[in-house]
């Protein structure tokens, strides 16, 4: 069994994935806009070139998203995605990258629990927390 995680967009999934492919130095697996799926009918005409399915890979664990039609997009609240580094110079290089245009919850500190610890809304509305553990 394998847990992952699934972000929901307001028509900018496919910008993210890319922007996060860049930044974290993951890999797109999997792409699929409306179009190009049984969904082609059911979609509206503007959203034809949106994202139905998308996968993203880093080391071995997954993220996935898609573009919610705008009567079902809900902005996210309640969670974080997090991200994990073990040194924290990566956790500072990440933490830089995605607060691009982002919204900056936490600057990236040293914690009682953490070497570096961050929080985050990027440019794309998804909560991100970085962290970088102290070694016991």
């Amino acid at each position: 069994m394998q847990l992952s995680t699934h972000l929901q967009f307001n028509g900018q999934c496919e910008a993210a994935f890319r922007f996060y492919e860049k930044c974290l130095g993951g890999k797109i697996t999997f792409l699929k806009t409306y179009d190009d799926s049984p969904m082609a009918q059911q979609a509206p005409p503007d959203w034809q070139k949106k994202i139905v399915h998308a996968s993203f890979a880093l080391g071995e664990q997954t993220l996935s998203g898609s573009d919610s039609w705008a009567e079902h997009y809900r902005p996210p609240q309640g969670f974080s995605v997090v991200l994990e580094t073990k040194a924290p110079a990566e956790a500072d290089r990440v933490f830089k990258v995605l607060a691009e245009n982002a919204t900056v919850r936490m600057p990236i500190q040293e914690t009682f629990w953490a070497q570096r610890f961050g929080m985050l809304v990027d440019q794309f509305g998804i909560p991100w927390m970085i962290n970088c553990s102290k070694r016991v």
